[in-house]
């Protein structure tokens, strides 16, 4: 599921239109978080939201999705809350009640976008202390409908997104749980109620503070001025799920985490072009237990992740301590400079594997984005999405023309770096050390003797051609070349993995050779090849394996 900008998301056009539903005058007073207190904090202004967009799976009356839509919202308490300021500037919250309302239409100009409008809807309806400040959108569209759910950013995480959306199709199927999750205050509460931090955390937070001049941690290359500007979004593709199976590989054969073995990636990029260590903003989510999982609010909590070098034992030492750093409460932590000092320029690192999140939705079939505001910035904030389909990062940068020289190298050198990783195998076999890699079109005059097929033929090779076009962009396929140390390609294997229906989808891969070349025959390369084959396979979820040539 690809996390994306309001002025990216794909949508279809029809018309567009949002529910706003009757808010009563505010009532019982809630405890307000660390982070809402920030957020809200920093008052009124468009870009505060998240959003995600999903397409229907059928088509839907207004009164099915108002009805179920009203569900979600009483069965989530941060949804029935809002926020204002008291008399001494502080932010509180309050309960409201939440009812009934009407669908409204919004109207797209001539030459306008429906981003364009769809993006005024959530700026003024999902603002710090709109009441309440979510919405529900609509757009009509034939043969599915799309809905874009969105919410200021501090009633929500991108985890809540997936509940909501989760939340809402089991409302409309009337299959909704009747008992309620437990509501955000409540882990508000539970934190305000927690005893002190122990003092090594302290102290360790005072050294990252004082390491940075009493700053968060900074981007390490310039920004050009300091000044929030317009943003630069920037969306990468990594690699797909191919690439991220050995990815994943390559950092368990060092006992390391793929997120281990990324910050180790960024870590090195940053003394090649900084000539400074890793320093960043980390934050963490602090669903602590299950009972938090089925529950809407902003569970995330901010730490600090500090790597002196490059290694990735070192890199999963930080990422330990980072997590450790952020299971406290902030305010205590933060209270001798005021709480969370403003930087500009300031640097933050965001990881989100949706693969072993607790919550799903049926990401592919409802196509469904994560949306990001568009907003000013004087800061660098990168997110890592890992999902079914592979990775992919976004940045967002101020417009600068330094920042985007600067930034734009920097992320050209992880990707490129996090590719390099994935590109390669390495094997043992025949007492040799081997590579193996995805197959191009530059292999294909060496792999055709492999198939029995006659290199000389340009029309053989054009065949294979064709052929391996189709494997490159079906994701269920893999063709894999083995290498000598000579460079000579000496063995090749397809890999194709197929869901079964009669299975309940479950992942099924066929092997196809290895076709090896006869001085290779007689070691155990076959051995090894289908040995790693079989753990490819299980890396990306495969339950059976069968060999068909």
């Amino acid at each position: 599921m690809r996390l994306t900008h309001v002025d990216q998301l794909n949508l279809p056009f029809g018309t567009l239109s949002s529910y706003h539903p009757y808010a009563s005058a505010p009532g019982e007073a809630v405890p307000v978080s660390f982070d809402q207190q920030r957020h809200v904090g920093a008052g009124e202004r468009p870009g505060s939201w998240m959003a995600i967009s999903v397409s229907m799976p059928k088509a839907i009356s207004r009164e099915e999705l108002e009805r179920a839509w009203l569900e979600v919202i009483e069965r989530h308490g941060t949804l029935r809350t809002v926020f204002s300021t008291g008399m001494g500037g502080e932010v509180q919250q309050h309960r409201i009640d939440v009812g009934p309302g009407k669908w409204i239409d919004h109207a797209v100009a001539p030459g306008e976008s429906i981003n364009e409008a769809l993006r005024a809807v959530l700026n003024r309806q999902c603002s710090p202390y709109s009441r309440p400040s979510h919405s529900l959108c609509i757009i009509d569209a034939h043969p599915r409908p799309t809905v874009i759910i969105g919410s200021d950013h501090s009633h929500v995480d991108m985890w809540s997104m997936l509940v909501i959306v989760r939340d809402l199709l089991a409302a409309l199927d009337m299959e909704l749980p009747v008992e309620p999750p437990l509501a955000f205050e409540s882990h508000t509460a539970e934190l305000l109620a927690a005893p002190p931090a122990p003092e090594r955390i302290h102290q360790r937070w005072r050294e990252i503070l004082e390491a940075g001049g009493g700053k968060m941690p900074q981007f390490p290359l310039p920004l050009g001025d300091a000044i929030s500007m317009p943003e630069r979004v920037e969306v990468r593709d990594i690699f797909g799920v191919n690439g991220l199976a050995i990815y994943s590989a390559r950092a368990r054969a060092q006992q390391v985490s793929s997120l281990a073995l990324t910050i180790s990636v960024m870590a090195d990029v940053t003394a090649a072009l900084a000539d400074l260590p890793l320093r960043a903003v980390f934050p963490v989510h602090s669903r602590f237990d299950q009972r938090w999982h089925d529950s809407v609010g902003w569970f995330i909590s901010n730490s600090v992740i500090e790597v002196p070098d490059s290694d990735p034992h070192t890199a999963a030492q930080a990422v330990r301590e980072a997590v450790s750093l952020g299971s406290y409460p902030l305010a205590e932590l933060l209270e001798p400079w005021g709480g969370m000092p403003e930087t500009p320029g300031m640097f933050a690192i965001s990881w989100l594997d949706l693969r072993r999140l607790p919550v799903s939705i049926d990401d592919i079939g409802l196509q469904a984005q994560y949306v990001s505001a568009s907003l000013r910035t004087d800061g660098v904030m990168l997110w890592f999405i890992l999902d079914r389909s592979g990775a992919h990062l976004r940045c967002r940068y101020p417009d600068s023309l330094v920042a985007r020289e600067n930034v734009g190298r920097w992320i050209d050198a992880i990707v490129a770096q996090m590719r390099a990783e994935a590109g390669t195998v390495n094997l043992q076999a025949g007492g040799e050390q081997l590579t193996l890699r995805h197959g191009t079109r530059a292999d294909i005059s060496e792999i055709a003797p492999l198939l029995a097929r006659n290199a000389a033929d340009p029309c053989e090779l054009v065949d294979l051609e064709h052929a391996l076009d189709l494997l490159t962009h079906e994701s269920s396929h893999f063709l894999a070349v083995v290498r000598n140390a000579r460079g000579k390609i000496i063995a090749a294997m397809q890999l194709t993995i197929v869901p079964e229906f009669s299975r309940g989808g479950a992942l099924h891969l066929h092997i196809e050779g290895p076709f090896i070349i006869p001085e290779y025959r007689t070691t155990d390369l076959d051995k090894k090849l289908r040995a790693w084959a079989v753990e490819h396979g299980r890396a990306r979820g495969v339950k059976v394996e069968e060999v068909v040539g």
